[in-house]
């Protein structure tokens, strides 16, 4: 069985309510849910909350919550992976034939079905531990520069700045969308999600983007919209 793990807990700071505020019609946390579910390879969506408001939202969109988020796992400080791990350990307590398990996160209304698939098959035919999304740094982070206390600047690499933008390697980041690996994986310490056997997607950059701010969500309703347009016949 594959599976998709959404975490979704009810204590978000700077856009509260921000996994079921209405984002183009439609709570957050339901974008994730019909992406997952459209994507023709993901038996079922489990969302992991510790709110009950987001359980039944979970619910209402085809979703399932079989158990409730410890307070201790629904903190500022939690990290995913040991989200996922209390997930999918508690999905195997209560049988279910797990296989490869993805994490999406319910802020990704960028993210496509064809994604969710796509990482599932290049993890399914390679022997990478993780697939993610990621998306190219447009400018090189080499030439970064960085304010001092004072108000100055100096260079966050000294070398990188004197080379031309063509000369350098290219960089990444974590789109914060999807993450494809075993369950086994997953449950595996040792075994991290940006590490020398993990596998990127690489994502245009128009569909990245954090939703942090009341600035960022009016960016990615936007980019919603645009890309809404694209793909329609």
């Amino acid at each position: 069985m594959n599976i998709v793990i959404i975490p979704a807990r009810g204590g978000s700071k700077r856009i509260p309510r921000k996994n079921i505020r209405l984002f183009c019609g439609k709570p957050m946390l339901a974008h994730s849910i019909d992406t997952a579910l459209a994507s023709g390879v993901v038996d079922k969506v489990v969302v992991s909350t510790d709110d009950k408001d987001i359980a039944q939202v979970a619910r209402d969109y085809g979703a399932e919550v079989p158990f409730l988020r410890p307070p201790e796992l629904a903190d500022d400080y939690t990290g995913t992976s040991p989200v996922v791990r209390h997930a999918i350990n508690e999905l195997l307590a209560l049988g279910w034939p797990l296989d490869a398990c993805a994490c999406i996160y319910a802020t990704a209304p960028l993210l496509q079905s064809e994604q969710v698939s796509d990482a599932l098959r290049q993890l399914e035919q390679s022997s990478w531990d993780y697939v993610f999304t990621a998306a190219r740094y447009s400018f090189p982070i080499q030439r970064a520069i960085m304010q001092t206390d004072k108000g100055g600047v100096v260079p966050f690499d000294a070398f990188g700045i004197t080379q031309r933008s063509q000369d350098l390697p290219p960089a990444f980041h974590d789109a914060g969308q999807l993450y494809w690996a075993h369950y086994k994986t997953w449950l595996d310490p040792q075994k991290h999600i940006f590490g020398a056997n993990s596998h990127m997607l690489v994502l245009p950059d128009y569909q990245v983007q954090d939703i942090d701010t009341p600035e960022d969500w009016e960016r990615a309703e936007m980019l919603y919209k645009l890309i809404e347009q694209k793909v329609q016949p």
